[in-house]
């Protein structure tokens, strides 16, 4: 173990220290010299009319607005979606446009999409004997069989302008361009029609954002659907047509409208969706409107429709179907889920202000959700609305749901699709674990949290999932430690630690379909950036007021990550650049090492009192071996055996003081200048104690220092040292750290609350302490090769009949 290093040396005079040439970051021509703390200036586009310098919308800022007139059936049977669209485009921009571009989300599911065709195979051939066969999942390989029997992709017909005449249309991947019949002028409005149709896919087989899931006891489906029309695409100040084909990972960048959408399903399907429901006369019964009613002031959730009704709906069949009516204002997206096994559980949630005083949280869920379901998704629901509205603004809309169903987690406005499950038991009862407890809460909070970001500060997915993402992760970290916070929700800093000194990463700042590893890259690392942001570098108080502004500048517009950034900056008043470069566009991590630590006492110039300090310090070095043995050998010096040979060195050594060094010292205090002569004389007197340590940036990202001091009598401090101490030397860097004479320090710990990230604990400590682990014994195992196997003893072993299942087979489920 290595100790705390002790010299006597004077800290009046200076230290060596490395030194660096200071010249120009951007034309640097000598040395290494790099500018951790370089303004972001030239990696961040220029501020114009559009997004000032302070991060919010410009004086001239703009976006288009879409609206929707939609009408959708649902043929369960054939599990198809056909519908008509009336679209109104108005051209906000100042540009004119001869054409606008679609979305076909639909179409990444078609053999000949860029995404399928694209599709890797993670394979194990070239790691492995030629012998050995490669792996396929038996998922990988229902995926591949459903997609060759199915045809998907959409069906796109009739798309005329508003006077009936046909529009040219050209179809690219995932992408569709209508020429307009005449060019679209700043500030006027086109409107065109379209049918469109496709067929659903099978969630549980394809892995995808919506479509159906099967139950094989009931012979029912739950149906989630979601990119089911197509959608404009966003045409926008920093890139004009988004149009970037779909390729599965960057999820969606859309405008803003009001929807008008008629849904058509069998009349015994309960349906939700975006926005509110405009004919519950029609499609509910007077016991069930009287329930919602209800709802609005109850302490708990309220079953609009019960699990009782729910299981006689399951049993019913029918060809008649109904109408929903919903209508969403001011959304950037529409989705819905319908089912006749969906158990309706609603509350109202009291936020009151002026906006949406009052709002339905409301949870859909078929018997599998169980009590899981009943006890918490909707509770859920509202504790997310009440956290985030604290830090962003109040939630606009009047419903906010959570539907159950084969998708593990999605959002869209005013409802979240999320799949955790009950498990049955063969006594009949439904039971569930600790980790799909913590599943529904955690993935509730983080898709409705998703209402506010992207579904409201409207960001653009399709280019930066983190800014929706790790935002939104940030958050649902928040509300989830209000909820429990002996739940581990993955957003501290320690949990992003074993990914930040992985080598396969890529910058928070890569595009959407190229990040790799997009779990940690996208949600966790952002998420434990904003954590440390708020907790260690602003403060809760700057980082919440800036965070805030952030949110209500973009409520309902579109930022980028610069506005994110300069809003940040603008609102806290303090310089960020480099947190932002370390943390988004660099793939460095936190590794602060504490390499010495040097004890220092002052000299006093006096030689009574400093040449016997170091005496002291000579005689209390440790006797060597050669001296130690003979002593306990018994043998005698020559010194020692010759007492009467003595002279005027052996009464007095070399730290002897003679007038010679006094007069000096008595000389160097007349020559002090008055305020000189009192601060020696103030230091001398308080004989404080005085450490250097040496820090390292072993991980290459500059970050504050944080101090544990721990002392003889058992005290501690902690010390913030800012990041702004690796400005001048991001590699190494000396602090000279002073303490009272009775404070003596034994050990010294960066970051003793692991809220940095750090990925190497083990130097931060010093002197260095043991490291704690774990062995674990293990029993070898006899050989699996087919050779080992003793086939004369197994050929007699008799076939088993094959046991049936228990009462439900639905494969979904069985994943849960």
């Amino acid at each position: 173990m290595k100790k705390i290093i002790y010299t006597l040396s004077a800290v009046i005079l200076p230290i060596a220290m490395s030194s660096t040439v200071l010249a120009s970051a951007i034309e640097q021509t000598k040395g290494s010299y790099i500018d951790k703390f370089r303004q972001l200036d030239e990696a961040l586009p220029t501020p114009n009319v559009y997004r000032s310098a302070a991060g919010e919308p410009g004086e001239n800022y703009w976006q288009q607005r879409v609206n929707y007139d939609i009408d959708v059936q649902l043929d369960e049977k054939k599990r198809r979606i056909s519908g008509s669209q009336k679209i109104e485009y108005k051209n906000n921009s100042p540009h004119t446009l001869k054409y606008l571009w679609l979305q076909l989300d639909q179409n990444v599911f078609k053999n000949d999409s860029i995404a399928e065709t694209t599709q890797t195979f993670k394979s194990t051939l070239t790691s492995l004997p030629a012998d050995k066969p490669a792996k396929l999942s038996l998922g990988d390989l229902r995926r591949q069989q459903f997609m060759s029997d199915n045809e998907l992709g959409y069906t796109i017909s009739n798309v005329k302008d508003d006077n009936g005449n046909e529009l040219r249309v050209t179809v690219v991947d995932t992408l569709m361009r209508i020429d307009l019949n005449k060019p679209l002028k700043p500030g006027k409005e086109a409107e065109f029609s379209m049918n469109f149709a496709f067929n659903l896919v099978e969630e549980d087989a394809v892995g995808a954002r919506s479509g159906y899931e099967h139950f094989e006891k009931d012979g029912n489906d739950i149906f989630l659907v979601a990119q089911w029309f197509p959608r404009l695409a966003a045409y926008t100040d920093y890139e004009a047509w988004t149009n970037k084909t779909f390729l599965g990972g960057g999820e969606f960048t859309l405008e803003f409208g009001d929807y008008d959408v008629e849904i058509t399903v069998p009349s015994d399907h309960i349906v939700s969706a975006t926005g509110k429901l405009n004919n519950a006369s029609s499609v509910l019964t007077s016991t069930q409107r009287k329930r919602l009613k209800q709802a609005e002031n109850a302490k708990r959730p309220v079953f609009i429709v019960s699990e009782e009704e729910a299981l006689d709906n399951e049993k019913s069949s029918t060809d008649k179907t109904k109408t929903w009516h919903f209508k969403a204002n001011n959304v950037r997206d529409f989705a819905w889920a319908s089912s006749r096994k969906f158990m309706w559980d609603a509350k109202g949630y009291q936020q009151g202000g002026d906006e949406q005083p009052l709002v339905m949280a409301m949870s859909f869920y078929p018997k599998e959700g169980g009590d899981l379901w009943k006890k918490y998704s909707t509770e859920a629901v509202i504790h997310t609305m009440e956290v985030y509205s604290k830090y962003s603004f109040d939630y606009p809309y009047p419903t906010a749901q959570s539907v159950n169903g084969p998708v593990g987690g999605m959002e869209y406005p005013m409802i979240t699709f999320n799949g955790p499950r009950t498990k049955l038991q063969d006594d009949g009862t439904r039971t569930y674990s600790q980790a799909e407890k913590r599943f529904l809460l955690g993935v509730v909070i983080h898709e409705v949290g998703h209402i506010y970001f992207p579904m409201i500060v409207n960001s653009d997915e399709r280019q930066w999932t983190w800014m929706d993402e790790g935002l939104n992760s940030f958050l649902d970290g928040v509300a989830g430690r209000e909820w429990d916070p002996s739940i581990p929700w993955g957003v501290e800093p320690r949990d992003i630690v074993a990914y930040m000194k992985s080598e396969i990463q890529v910058p928070i700042m890569t595009q959407s379909d190229s990040v790799l590893r997009l779990g940690p890259n996208a949600y966790t690392k952002p998420a434990a950036a904003l954590n440390i942001l708020r907790e260690v570098i602003l403060g809760r108080e700057l980082f919440d007021f800036a965070f805030k502004e952030y949110a209500q500048r973009w409520k309902y517009k579109r930022p980028t990550p610069a506005d994110f950034f300069r809003t940040m900056e603008e609102a806290s008043g303090v310089d960020l650049d480099w947190f932002w470069r370390g943390w988004f566009f660099t793939t460095d991590h936190v590794d602060i090492a504490l390499d010495k630590v040097y004890q220092l006492r002052l000299d006093t110039k006096n030689p009574d009192i400093d040449f016997s300090r170091l005496r002291d310090i000579e005689a209390n070095k440790p006797t060597s071996l050669f001296v130690e043995h003979n002593r306990a050998q018994g043998k005698k010096t020559w010194v020692e055996e010759n007492p009467d040979v003595t002279d005027f060195y052996d009464e007095n050594d070399r730290f002897t003081v003679t007038n010679k060094e006094r007069n000096a010292y008595n000389k160097f205090l007349k020559g002090l200048e008055p305020w000189e002569r009192k601060t020696l004389e103030r230091a001398i007197k308080e004989d404080q104690n005085y450490y250097v340590m040496e820090f390292s940036n072993v991980g290459g990202l500059v970050m504050p220092i944080l101090l544990e001091l721990t002392f003889e009598d058992g005290s501690k401090e902690e010390r913030y040292i800012a990041a702004e101490i690796w400005r001048r030397n991001y590699k190494k860097v000396q602090k000279l750290i002073v303490t009272d004479k009775n404070k003596s320090l034994v050990s010294v710990t960066i970051d003793p609350r692991w809220e940095t990230a750090d990925v190497d604990i083990e130097n931060n400590n010093y002197p260095r302490r043991i490291i704690p682990s774990r062995i674990e014994v293990f029993k070898k195992e006899k050989s699996k090769a087919k050779v080992s196997r003793d086939i004369m003893q197994d050929i007699k072993t008799e076939l088993k009949k094959d046991e049936p299942k228990g009462d439900e087979n639905n494969s979904s489920e069985e994943q849960q």
